[in-house]
């Protein structure tokens, strides 16, 4: 996704053409996932903190998700000061693209979001890249709060490798969320805004249909 501003003409055709022989093709068959045998009981708005490749189809799952309040793109994992596109993008700031993802437990728990977060807003198995999408600033990681979604989060990977629901280890990286820093305007809600943009239709779009296909009652148009 690095790349789509500071040298464009150079790489759309080139990107375009990767996210569509590998992102598109492993975003085909998403895995169908069991439902969290542990889960927590939260009560008011919460927030948690995901990261799986591009923010921009991570935020635009979680927009279309029933219960979701709140999906806002950002940085987790580095400092204040290395919070920027172009600096988190040369993927030697320690951060990760991310969402901070504020929801109602009433309507969503935290563990149905984190089955959302495995099933189809990226690939847990793939390490420091997501399809055409590669550096430490891709990672798939789940940045936990506090204890309890430490707990949730841990039982629930636990859970997926013992029922080895993927072909491969899941790579997903669990660690305390030190802040989360609000990405560039032009990134927020990205994905609605530019839905004929070849990485998004390749990308993200196959993200939105697979979460009404394999969620029909968390799903929602907006």
């Amino acid at each position: 996704m690095f790349g789509w501003f500071s040298d464009s003409p150079r790489r759309v055709a080139a990107i375009a053409v990767m996210a569509l022989t590998q992102a598109c093709t492993a975003a085909s068959n998403p895995v169908p996932l069991p439902q969290p045998a542990t889960d927590s009981v939260e009560k008011g708005a919460q927030t948690a903190v995901f990261a799986g490749g591009c923010f921009w189809g991570v935020e635009a799952v979680f927009r279309h998700t029933r219960g979701v309040i709140k999906a806002v793109s950002g940085y987790a994992g580095g400092a204040a000061k290395t919070a920027e596109y172009e600096l988190v993008g040369l993927g030697t700031t320690g951060h990760a693209e991310s969402v901070q993802v504020t929801y109602d437990p009433s309507q969503v728990s935290y563990g149905q979001l984190l089955r959302v977060f495995f099933s189809v807003a990226h690939d847990p198995t793939q390490l420091n890249r997501q399809g055409p999408d590669a550096g430490t600033q891709y990672r798939s990681a789940i940045f936990y709060a506090n204890e309890e979604q430490k707990r949730v989060a841990q039982a629930y990977i636990d859970q997926l490798t013992q029922a080895k629901v993927f072909s491969r280890p899941i790579v997903t990286e669990v660690a305390a969320l030190p802040a989360f820093y609000t990405a560039e305007a032009y990134h927020q809600d990205y994905a609605a805004l530019h839905p004929r943009e070849p990485y998004i239709v390749y990308n993200d779009l196959p993200k939105i249909a697979h979460l009404k296909e394999q969620f029909p009652t968390l799903y929602r148009e907006n």
